[in-house]
């Protein structure tokens, strides 16, 4: 496993909670050794991305700016959003396509493997792509540009989010899918250990082409106001989709008995999904209107604002590989009650959080003990809380492990195609290997006809906005130059 630093940001060498101070962390975006290889040309791809919202979304967007500042070409490709379709252009000139693809579900596109290939593969040739980043097992696009990258001869990159089971059908078929694409891909990230042990087994991996590197927040964006809160009340805060994997069916359980409990209980729950009727029913059944608050859907811009308004954050999730949300809450200074599921564990450091089994009776227990120690004043300051946790996690730390890894793919050899074919049907059974060895002579033919019909030679490379000649670069270094010389004239 490549890792430059502690795979999370608390554990120290031994694992033991040791918290790392902040000039660790601290990373200078805009310089890079001069003994550094050249600069990267990345394309990142997912079905997931601006305007939909979400823990993926965020991580695309901010890892690309990041990048961006760090000197490299980044682009992102993901499908069309309603009238959102073409070519768009968000901070720092980060460019993004959004191809005209037919979603199936849930936002993720219909495949049929060869259809994507003729806009990706004008897209790698039009940018010069050398790196395919791809994002989210969800994601048909993400699988799509894998497949077709490796017959373009491009170094791919792919990042898990996710948890998944082993038991269910719909884990069993997407856990065969990732065998496929990751089975020649040269390097996968995860953003846990436990979602590093769970992408090995699904798609029986070697660990050694397997990374851990976290997510991040923004502490910027989510800094503690306890004024905003009302200290008369004691007021408990859910942000969480209300879907049945974020434990929802345990928060209505929950609700009925510390509201009879405590008669100075609040709970403010942000957040929309089918298991909304749930909560509506136990508001209803108990008389809780005025102590229930269901808020709905919530732009990210109006998370901190909801989340300021609390003293302790529960999270009920059944499943998580990396919770950004107790994360986020914390940096607001928050005391955080969770789930003891998936990665949660490895989040935060254990002074920061208390861990529960996911039951209705352990996360009642553990919500008790932090309002007996918010009662006795034992709780540590919000500003205290904000002051470690904006040193845990954060963009720059991401990207700069992230820049690792690329250099690490960029110096490797892309299989041949009779390589490629021996390492599908070895790696993916007898069945399923030989399906996706002729897919992927198919897909070479196809390359070869498209080639021949509009060669590589013929397409419009594109103006660069961003990397060491983009137009963006150029224009803010011109800019700077512009305000330094003023400066330096006024100053004489």
């Amino acid at each position: 496993m490549t890792k430059s630093h502690p795979d999370m940001a608390y554990r120290g060498v031994g694992g033991h909670g040791q918290v790392l101070s902040s000039d660790h962390f601290h990373v200078n975006c805009g310089t890079r050794p001069a003994c550094r290889p050249p600069m990267h040309s990345i394309c990142m791809v997912s079905d997931f991305f601006y305007p939909n919202m979400g823990g993926v979304e965020s991580h695309i967007y901010q890892l690309s700016q990041c990048l961006i500042e760090r000197g490299h070409k980044v682009i992102v490709v993901t499908h069309a959003y309603g009238n959102r379709k073409g070519v768009r252009y968000l901070t720092s000139g980060l460019k993004v396509y959004y191809l005209p693809l037919k979603v199936m579900y849930n936002q993720s596109t219909a495949t049929t493997l060869f259809h994507s290939l003729p806009l990706l593969r004008y897209i790698f040739v039009r940018e010069r792509i050398t790196i395919i980043h791809s994002h989210s097992s969800f994601s048909a696009m993400a699988h799509d540009a894998l497949f077709h990258a490796k017959t373009m001869g491009l170094q791919t990159v792919f990042t898990d989010h996710s948890l998944f089971g082993f038991a269910d059908v719909s884990s069993v078929l997407t856990n065969k899918l990732l065998t496929v694409s990751l089975c020649d891909t040269n390097h996968i990230i995860c953003v846990s250990y436990t979602s590093k042990e769970n992408t090995v087994l699904r798609a029986a991996l070697n660990p050694e082409i397997v990374s851990v590197i976290p997510n991040a927040v923004d502490p910027t964006d989510f800094t503690p106001d306890p004024f905003r809160r009302d200290d008369s009340v004691i007021t408990i805060v859910v942000i969480s989709r209300l879907v049945y994997r974020k434990g929802i069916d345990l928060l209505s359980g929950i609700i009925p008995e510390l509201c009879q409990k405590y008669p100075d209980l609040h709970f403010i729950v942000g957040g929309e999904g089918p298991k909304r009727i749930v909560l509506e029913e136990v508001r209803e059944r108990y008389q809780l209107h005025d102590r229930v608050r269901l808020l709905g859907a919530l732009e990210h811009q109006d998370v901190r604002n909801v989340l300021v308004q609390g003293h302790i954050f529960l999270n009920t999730s059944l499943t998580e590989a990396f919770c950004m949300a107790i994360v986020e809450a914390a940096s607001c200074g928050l005391q955080v009650v969770s789930t003891r599921v998936g990665g949660i564990p490895e989040v935060l450091p254990e002074n920061l959080i208390i861990l529960c089994e996911p039951s209705v009776k352990s996360l009642c227990d553990g919500l008790e003990k932090a309002i007996s120690q918010l009662k006795s004043g034992t709780l540590p300051a919000p500003e205290k809380i904000h002051n470690r946790v904006k040193t845990f996690y954060t963009w720059r730390n991401v990207a700069e492990r992230t820049e690792k890894v690329y250099d690490r793919v960029a110096g490797e050899v892309v299989l041949s195609m009779d390589k490629r074919l021996d390492r599908l049907i070895s790696h993916c059974g007898p069945v399923t290997g030989y399906i996706f060895a002729l897919f992927a002579v198919f897909s070479f033919l196809f390359l070869l006809f498209l080639r021949w019909i509009t060669p590589d030679s013929t397409i419009d490379v594109a103006i660069d906005a961003t990397g060491p000649n983009g137009a963006w670069t150029r224009q803010y270094s011109e800019r700077n130059y512009r305000i330094k010389t003023s400066w330096s004239r006024m100053a004489r």
